[in-house]
């Protein structure tokens, strides 16, 4: 029998690999200029977006079992202020966090799941910090997903099953099924 805990840390690693590589599948399609875009006053653009997601895992993740998640160092309002890196730079930045991230992850033990861990003085259990920072990262994903679907248009390249293919993705196993049990239906 597989232990639970190893299933979420594996299954926890899975989503933030997806995360992180749809995340980079869009933000490639989107030009320097793009990049930069903002939508309006009150939102961010991809590059802001990617300049917190860092500066929240490089806070989150270093000496995360002994230190706050949300570091004295770490200075969030600036976040969110374009700070005109480029897109490389900042694509550095974003491995880099992502790097602390995993490894974090990957040195865990399943026994430790439990165990707390405290983000802004909140005591929460391991297994709760991840989840918060991947409910985190899927919202962020989402916010970066609509700004290029929105820049692009029709030139956008989809991350998922496009409008009206849906039937064209279903598994051959579970069409087959399907057309089995129709025929044992009509016999």
């Amino acid at each position: 029998m597989r232990d639970p805990g190893t299933v979420y840390l594996k299954n926890s690693c899975e989503q933030f690999r997806h995360i992180k590589q749809r995340a980079e599948a869009a933000i490639e399609q989107l030009n320097e200029e793009e990049f930069h875009w903002v939508p309006n006053e009150q939102s961010n653009s991809v590059s802001v977006l990617l300049q917190h997601i860092s500066g929240n895992m490089h806070s989150r993740w270093v000496d995360f079992l002994t230190a706050d998640g949300e570091k004295d160092y770490r200075d969030r309002d600036a976040e969110f202020i374009n700070q005109f890196c480029s897109k490389k730079e900042l694509m550095e930045r974003w491995e880099s966090g992502w790097s602390l991230l995993f490894q974090t992850l990957e040195g865990l033990s399943p026994g430790l799941l439990l165990q707390e861990v405290t983000i802004r003085k909140e005591r929460l259990t391991i297994m709760e910090a991840i989840q918060r920072e991947l409910a985190h990262l899927h919202n962020h994903l989402g916010q970066i997903l609509y700004i290029g679907k929105q820049l692009k248009g029709s030139e956008w390249k989809t991350l998922s099953i496009p409008k009206g293919q849906s039937r064209s993705f279903i598994p051959a196993a579970i069409k087959n099924k399907a057309g089995e049990e129709q025929s044992d239906s009509t016999s």
